[in-house]
């Protein structure tokens, strides 16, 4: 398998468990992962481990202070927004090697003015009454994707 340039950002993650989950994705895709920092919890190596196993050990993980921080580093990468609030299904995206894959926070997404600096946004359609679906889950289809193109 080749190493992918693609990362999956979490925006101010609220939950460790989920983070440990991103953390075994990267992990186990061999893609990098950011975290772009505050956390809604403390960082708390122990927490975060009940989901990330040994696989902490192995992630290449960049903790960024700041979406100020983060945006400065990653000034070369295209920005893809995960979100539910577009049209635009991730299904009829076309990916990118040098894409960051952003999910925001569990409890409220990311901040409009955040949502509206980035360009690009996917969404997985669901049906009928569902709102959402667990992050890292569709953190996980979305990543399947983009590495089935960009692979």
């Amino acid at each position: 398998m080749s190493k992918s340039k693609i990362h999956i950002a979490l925006y101010q993650p609220d939950m460790p468990l989920n983070v440990g989950a991103a953390m075994r994705l990267c992990a186990c895709m061999d893609i990098e992962l950011d975290i772009i920092e505050p956390c809604g919890f403390p960082w708390n190596r122990q927490k975060i481990q009940r989901a990330g196993m040994d696989y902490m050990d192995i992630v290449k993980l960049n903790r960024h202070d700041s979406w100020n921080q983060f945006l400065e580093t990653y000034k070369d990468k295209r920005l893809i927004l995960m979100t539910t609030k577009t049209d635009q299904s991730y299904c009829d995206f076309e990916f990118s090697d040098n894409d960051i894959l952003i999910a925001g926070r569990e409890s409220s997404g990311v901040p409009q003015e955040v949502h509206d600096l980035i360009a690009h946004k996917i969404t997985i359609p669901m049906s009928g009454e569902a709102r959402s679906m667990n992050i890292i889950n569709a953190t996980s289809m979305i990543t399947g994707e983009a590495l089935r193109q960009t692979r």
